[in-house]
C-alpha cells in the first residue's frame, strides 16, 4: 500500500481507504448501500489490515450511528492499529439544535460518537456539509477546542464550496485555531468538477482530497455499457439525487466506459481499478475511499494499487472525460501563463 501525507500534516493515510456506508443498512437510503453486521465488518477489515489499509471512514448519520457502532466493534483490541475518520454535520434527530455545526451540536455528537466508536479519539473529524447559519469562529473555536482536548486529531470537511473552505482557513489562521487539512469531496472520471476550484484550492492552501464516490454511483463498475440494461439492483435506479448522484448525459458516460475498457485490456485490470488508479494520480488526492458488500468487491478494489497507469493512458481517459468548465474557469484556461491550471 502507498502511503501519502494528508494534505499539509505530517499524518501518512493510505492511497485507499474504507467507507463504511455499507455497515448496518438501516433505512431506505442505506439499506440500498448494504447492510453488513459486525461479523461482515471484522472479515472486510482484516482484508484491509492485510493489504495496508489501515484508514476506516464513517459518519454518524450512516444508518443512523449503527456504522460507527459496528466499526467500533469490528476494531475492538487493534485501535492501535488503525486510524479512525468520521464526519457530522447532518440532522441526526429530531431535536431543534441537533443538526449543523453549533457548540451546542458539536460538542454533543462527538462524544456521542467516541462511544459508539468506543474509543477515547478521532484521528480524523471532517463536517459533513457547511453550516450557513452558525458563525464560522463558533465552529471553528469549538473544533481548536475539540483538538487540545485529545479528542480530535485532525481536522477537516466535506462538500464544501470554495469560499466555505478559504473562508474558514482563513479565520483559523486569523486566529491561531487548528486549520482543515482534508476536504472529503466527490471526484470520478465521470464528476471532475473538483479540478475547477477546489483542486487548486488545496493545491495553494496544503488540503489534501479524500474522494468519496470514486467510481460515480456505480456507474464505472463496468456493469454499465452500451446497448446494455442496467442491473437491477443498483442505486442508479433510485429517483433521489443522494442516492443516485448527479445525472450523468449516457453518450458521455458511454464515451468514458469504453475508454475505460480499452485501458483495461490493455493493463490486465479491470475497469474500477483502472478508474481508481486514475484518481490516484490526481493532484491534491491523499486518499480514495472505497467500498464494498463482500469480501469480492473489496478484493478487486484493492488491486487498484501497486501499479500505475502510463502517461498516454491518462491522456486517454483525460480526453474521454473532458468537459467544457462553467464561467469563470473556461475563461481562466486562456490565461495560463500567468494562471496555469492545476491538471
Amino acid at each position: 500500500m502507498d502511503y501519502r501525507f494528508l494534505g499539509h500534516s505530517g499524518l501518512r493515510v493510505p492511497a485507499l481507504s474504507f467507507g463504511t456506508g455499507t455497515f448496518g443498512g438501516k433505512g431506505e437510503l442505506f439499506g440500498a448501500w448494504g447492510s453488513t453486521d459486525v461479523d461482515e465488518a471484522r472479515r472486510l477489515i482484516d482484508i484491509c489490515l492485510d493489504a495496508g489499509l489501515n484508514l476506516f471512514d464513517s459518519a454518524d448519520v450512516y444508518s443512523g450511528g449503527m456504522a460507527e457502532s459496528i466499526l467500533g466493534a469490528a476494531i475492538k483490541g487493534r485501535r492501535d492499529r488503525v486510524l479512525i475518520s468520521t464526519k457530522a454535520t447532518f440532522r441526526f434527530d429530531d431535536g431543534p439544535n441537533h443538526v449543523g455545526s453549533s457548540r451546542f451540536h458539536l460538542l454533543r455528537t462527538v462524544d456521542a460518537q467516541l462511544k459508539r466508536l468506543g474509543t477515547d479519539y478521532i484521528d480524523l473529524f471532517q463536517l459533513h456539509g457547511f453550516d450557513a447559519k452558525t458563525p464560522v469562529e463558533e465552529t471553528l473555536s469549538t473544533l481548536d477546542d475539540l483538538v487540545r482536548a485529545g479528542k480530535i486529531r485532525y481536522l477537516g470537511v466535506s462538500n464544501f464550496s470554495g469560499w466555505h473552505l478559504m473562508k474558514s482557513l482563513a479565520v483559523a489562521h486569523r486566529y491561531g485555531w487548528s486549520r482543515y487539512v482534508a476536504h472529503q469531496a466527490y471526484y470520478s472520471l465521470i464528476g471532475r468538477d473538483y479540478e475547477w476550484e477546489l483542486m487548486p484550492l488545496g493545491l495553494d492552501q496544503g488540503v489534501g482530497a479524500v474522494v468519496w464516490s470514486p467510481l460515480g454511483w456505480g456507474r464505472l463498475t463496468g456493469k454499465i455499457r452500451r446497448g446494455q440494461p442496467r442491473p437491477e439492483l443498483s442505486r442508479l435506479h433510485s429517483a433521489t439525487t443522494t442516492q443516485s448522484g448527479p445525472p450523468v448525459d449516457d453518450e458521455y458516460l458511454y464515451r468514458v466506459v469504453d475508454a475505460l475498457d480499452r485501458i483495461a485490456e490493455e493493463t490486465g485490470k479491470t475497469v474500477p481499478q483502472v478508474a481508481l488508479n486514475w484518481l490516484l494520480q490526481r493532484p491534491t488526492v491523499s486518499t480514495v475511499v472505497i467500498g464494498a458488500r463482500n469480501e469480492e468487491q473489496l478484493r478487486q478494489n484493492l488491486g487498484a494499487v501497486g501499479w500505475n497507469l502510463t502517461p498516454a493512458q491518462v491522456a486517454v481517459l483525460d480526453e474521454a472525460s473532458a468537459v467544457t468548465p462553467v464561467y469563470p474557469y473556461w475563461h481562466q484556461r486562456g490565461f495560463t501563463e500567468r494562471n496555469p491550471a492545476p491538471v
